[in-house]
């Protein structure tokens, strides 16, 4: 099982020095990727309740800030050579998708292809508000900017045509060095998710789920998978425990339930807690990983 770390890179930590810190100490003490989150603006007060902890509340204020995370994810490719970079996760239906297309072939040219593409719906009403992009069909969004970014991706001369988004007759150079392109990593654990893992990705990503609740998720995911004429077999299975701790006795049954990669978090807002941070994690979670192969 292979393990990477989820680095929040925002206010606080936004610095060369933090950032080239990650890149180059997190490939250095032998994690298999790095991956960010996305919010483009936060709130004080709002109405929308968060997934992912019990309160429905995002866990930092109006003032926590994230970097871009294709800008920061180029950054680090710029400091490292082996370590995978990802977006966890990118929120496909309130970017452009032709933009969004553009900076992921980037990425994947300037880190010569290690670009893992986690992508999500989004959960926070009031981020779509201020950008000016509408709440509803999100779902149905992300699947037509999904599918304009594989064109642009695959195709010599790109288009698409769909309900909620088009893309004339175009060219888009160069093309990923992945092929077809980058894996497409669905994000969430509701029936909607899966669906749309099974449906089109080439990962599914799984949040702050413990290994009997991933096994329960796994199974719906193969009924689905069945579905659409396809298995286990061609995801990579991702999941993060996000704020629940990490034993050597979790990762035997992270790994057991199928989990491919485990992304554990690391927030520091220096280098020292860094270092710290991540030497810890080498201690109590990637070689207990390593002595599981």
């Amino acid at each position: 099982m292979d393990v990477g770390v989820f680095v929040p890179l925002g206010n606080g930590n936004a610095s060369p020095e933090v950032l080239r810190a990650v890149g180059r100490n997190v490939e250095d003490r032998g994690f298999e990727s790095i991956w960010v989150p996305e919010h483009v603006v936060l709130f004080d007060e709002y109405e929308s309740e968060y997934p992912f902890s019990p309160d429905g509340k995002f866990p930092g204020g109006g003032d926590t800030g994230m970097l871009e995370p294709l800008t920061a994810l180029t950054y680090l490719a710029a400091v490292t050579d082996r370590v995978r970079l990802g977006t966890g996760i990118c929120l496909v239906p309130q970017r452009n998708a032709v933009y969004t297309a553009k900076q992921v072939t980037d990425l994947d040219n300037l880190s010569n292809g290690r670009v893992d593409f986690g992508i999500g719906v989004g959960w926070l009403r009031e981020e779509f508000e201020a950008i000016g992009v509408p709440f509803e069909k999100r779902g149905q969004r992300t699947d037509e900017h999904l599918a304009i970014m594989k064109a642009l991706w695959t195709e010599e001369v790109s288009s698409y045509q769909g309900e909620l988004a088009s893309l004339s007759a175009c060219r888009m150079y160069p093309k990923p060095v992945q092929t077809p392109h980058p894996p497409i990593h669905v994000g969430g654990i509701s029936d909607v998710a899966m669906r749309r893992a099974a449906r089109l990705g080439q990962g599914w990503f799984s949040w702050n789920q413990l290994p009997d609740e991933v096994t329960t998720s796994l199974a719906r995911l193969d009924e689905l998978l069945a579905g659409e004429g396809r298995s286990r077999r061609e995801l990579v299975i991702t999941a993060s425990p996000y704020f629940n701790p990490t034993t050597p006795a979790l990762m035997e049954q992270y790994a057991a339930a199928g989990v491919d990669r485990l992304v554990v978090l690391c927030l520091a807002f220096d280098v020292d807690m860094l270092n710290e941070q991540l030497d810890a994690l080498v201690t109590d979670v990637l070689e207990p990983a390593n002595a599981l192969t």
